[in-house]
C-alpha cells in the first residue's frame, strides 16, 4: 500500500508470527497463582506482543555486520538512532502490537485446531482496509458470518461422528463451512510449504467470541519452573515459580509501517525501508524471554497479502 501526498508516502505489510516452540511475552505482573502471566489487552484479555518489543527484535536481526558503513546508516535511518543520541531524528517504522489470530486448542479427534472467532477475523479485515490490502472474498464472508456458529471445513479431521468437534471439555455441532476464511488464512498467515497451509485450512475451526476468549484464556501452558540446590538437590529457598506460556501453533500478526527515513545521513523511500527489513528478516525469531531455554521461537512472514 502506498498512502500520503506527493512530499510524504507509506507503504504498510503484515508481519505475521507463527510459533514454532512456547512464547512467553511476559507482562511482569503475577496474577493469582501464575508468577510470570502472558502479556494480554486489558479489554479483550486476549494475548498480545508488545510492539515495543517486536521493533526491538526485528532491530537487531536486521543489525547489519560490523565495518559495512553503508548498511549502518541505513539500519539507523530505518529503526533510529540509539538510546544516547536518540534526540537526532525518528526511525522510519512503525509496528503494532502483535494481535492474536489463531490460537490452538486441544481436540478429541485431529490432535488440535486452530481457533478463531468473528471479533478477531473483522478486526483483521480492518487492518488489511488500513494496508490497502482488503479482500473482497474475506470481506463477503465476514458479511454473511453468523456470531453464533461453529464453522469449519466438512472434511475435518477433527469432526466426530461427522459432525462434531470436541475441544478440551467442550462439545460443539458444526453448523456450517468458512472456506474462503481458512484459504485466505492459509495462503497468508504460515509459510506455504504444502503441510502447514494445508493442514491450517483443514483445522481451523471459526468458534462464538466468548468462546474462543475462554480457550485464549484458559488454555494457555502453565509451566512450573524452579532452582535446583547443587549439593542437596533440592529446590533453592523461593525459587519455585509459575510461568505462563502461549503454546506451539499459536498465529499472530502485527501492521508494519514504513514512511521516507528522516535522517539526515541517509534518505530512504518508504518502499526502501521495507526493502531493508525484507532482506534482513531471518525465517525465524525468536520472542519473549528464556531464549536459552529453546522458548520464543516463532517463524515470520512480512506479507504483501494477496
Amino acid at each position: 500500500m502506498t498512502t500520503g501526498t506527493a512530499t510524504r508516502t507509506t507503504e504498510a505489510r503484515l508481519l505475521f508470527l507463527h510459533a514454532q516452540t512456547p512464547v512467553h511475552p511476559g507482562s511482569g505482573t503475577a496474577i493469582d497463582v501464575v508468577d510470570l502471566p502472558v502479556q494480554r489487552e486489558r479489554h479483550t484479555h486476549w494475548p498480545l506482543i508488545p510492539g515495543t518489543s517486536l521493533k526491538g527484535i526485528l532491530r537487531d536481526a536486521c543489525r547489519p555486520a560490523r565495518g559495512e558503513d553503508g548498511n549502518g546508516k541505513k539500519w539507523l535511518a530505518v529503526f533510529g538512532p540509539e538510546q544516547s543520541n536518540a534526540e537526532k531524528h525518528a526511525g522510519a517504522l512503525t509496528i503494532t502490537d502483535a494481535r492474536l489470530l489463531a490460537f490452538p486448542v486441544r481436540s478429541l479427534r485431529g490432535v488440535f485446531a486452530w481457533a478463531t472467532c468473528p471479533s478477531v477475523l473483522h478486526r483483521l479485515a480492518r487492518d488489511l482496509r488500513m494496508v490497502g490490502a482488503a479482500d473482497g472474498r474475506l470481506e463477503d464472508a465476514l458479511k454473511s458470518l453468523d456470531p453464533n456458529a461453529v464453522l469449519c471445513a466438512k472434511d475435518s479431521p477433527l469432526l466426530v461422528d461427522g459432525n462434531d468437534i470436541v475441544l478440551e471439555e467442550y462439545d460443539f455441532s458444526r453448523n456450517g463451512d468458512c472456506e474462503s476464511i481458512r484459504e485466505w488464512l492459509a495462503q497468508n498467515a504460515v509459510p506455504r510449504d504444502g503441510f502447514t497451509d494445508v493442514e491450517l485450512a483443514r483445522r481451523l475451526v471459526v468458534l462464538p467470541d466468548d468462546t474462543f476468549t475462554h480457550f485464549a484464556q484458559h488454555a494457555t501452558e502453565v509451566v512450573a519452573r524452579i532452582g535446583l540446590d547443587y549439593e542437596r538437590k533440592t529446590v533453592k529457598q523461593g525459587a519455585l515459580f509459575y510461568q505462563e506460556f502461549l503454546p506451539t501453533e499459536t498465529i499472530l500478526y502485527s501492521v508494519v509501517l514504513a514512511n521516507r527515513s528522516r535522517s539526515k545521513d541517509c534518505s530512504l523511500s518508504a518502499a526502501e525501508v521495507l526493502e531493508f527489513v525484507e532482506q534482513g528478516l531471518p525465517p525465524v525469531i525468536q520472542v519473549g524471554g528464556d531464549e536459552t531455554t529453546g522458548k520464543g521461537l516463532c517463524a515470520v512472514r512480512l506479507a504483501a497479502v494477496s
